[in-house]
């Protein structure tokens, strides 16, 4: 049986982009570079909109890392108890 590998390019791949994602929300210089903005982005307030972005970024990443997963095998069928 072998280990898998600790650093397999899907991990390393998912992981940079989510520590991206993190950074964009609690590294202070990323938002208040933009929290004075009166700029509309569809809409909506750049800095609302900034917070939104990275939402809806987190929600699609996690859904590209279910669909490489479940291609990948690695998650396993539900079954009924």
């Amino acid at each position: 049986m072998s280990t898998p590998s600790r650093f397999s390019p899907k991990g390393i791949v998912f992981g940079l982009y989510f520590f991206a994602l993190l950074m964009m929300a609690v590294f202070p210089p990323f938002y208040l570079s933009i929290s004075g903005s009166r700029l509309l982005v569809l809409g909506i307030p750049l800095p609302m909109f900034y917070w939104i972005l990275i939402a809806v970024l987190l929600g699609l990443g996690v859904w590209a890392l279910y669909l490489v997963e479940s291609s990948n095998g690695d998650i396993p069928e539900e079954t009924q108890p």
